[in-house]
């Protein structure tokens, strides 16, 4: 489910900001976009701009700004920097280098896709830390009819798994991928095979889609019963998520999934 928003820079949170930094904060610009955190704003302190984002102490899922925190000092060079990770107050924040540029265009005629790529195979010869991760298999316990299927999840690469293109910042020719909370480890091909799923739900043919996620290098080692019993559990568990979710920002994932299924079923 996603996490509600706010609006406005709780005081106690500027307070921690400028605690932190040294600094004091000249300007704060709110981000909308992106579904799990409470906090996400572009700060401005007297020596820097960073981005900001933050969950409350007591949220349920609290662990995956440590989780981000971890992966960081791994993933320099496709993710922003990590400045810092500070919890105190009831918040547990993290500052990252503010970069510009958009969210990645996942549409069939972007010019953004082949950057995406780029940085999912660089991420492909990153060794996983030594963090603990969720597997890709525990994580899609719950989706499967067959407990064997798990048996094609398994695997020890580092993935990042959330590929929504908010979740991908293009800066010039670059894509840097942002909210590693869910960074799992797993078979190497779910990557491109998640990613996929979103390309579908802008625009994308299965077929074409499918083509896209060729480009990654671990695709032509896919097991083809590996794809077939990933699509299964991604088309439920995006029907999961879609009946439960109070909005429509589920359903085009429901719609893509559930196509993806039918295409890998026929």
């Amino acid at each position: 489910m996603p996490t509600q928003r706010l609006t406005e820079l709780p005081d106690n949170v500027r307070r921690l900001i400028e605690k932190t930094t040294g600094s004091p904060v000249v300007d704060i610009a709110m981000i909308s976009a992106g579904l799990n955190s409470a906090i996400a704003a572009r700060v401005e302190t007297a020596h820097r701009t960073m981005f900001v984002k933050g969950l409350p102490l007591n949220h349920p899922r609290v662990w995956t700004q440590t989780r981000e925190a971890q992966i960081s000092p791994h993933v320099l060079g496709i993710a922003p920097r990590l400045l810092w990770h500070y919890e105190a107050d009831g918040w547990s924040l993290l500052a990252f280098e503010y970069l510009q540029g958009h969210h990645a265009d996942y549409t069939p005629a972007s010019a953004d896709l082949p950057a995406v790529m780029a940085s999912m195979v660089q991420l492909s010869h990153i060794p996983a830390p030594a963090a603990h991760l969720k597997t890709m298999s525990h994580r899609l316990r719950g989706y499967v009819d067959d407990p064997a299927d798990l048996a094609w999840f398994a695997g020890n690469h580092l993935l990042h798994t959330e590929w929504n293109p908010h979740n991908v910042l293009v800066t010039g020719h670059h894509a840097r991928l942002v909210d590693w909370g869910w960074a799992s480890t797993g078979a190497l091909w779910i990557d491109p095979a998640l990613w996929l799923l979103w390309l579908i739900a802008h625009g994308h043919t299965c077929q074409q889609a499918e083509q896209a996620a060729a480009a990654h290098p671990a695709w032509q080692q896919a097991p083809a019963e590996g794809l077939d019993a990933l699509a299964r559990a991604q088309q439920r568990l995006w029907h999961s998520i879609a009946a439960q979710s109070p909005d429509d920002w589920a359903k085009p994932m429901h719609e893509a999934a559930t196509a993806w299924e039918a295409h890998r079923r026929h």
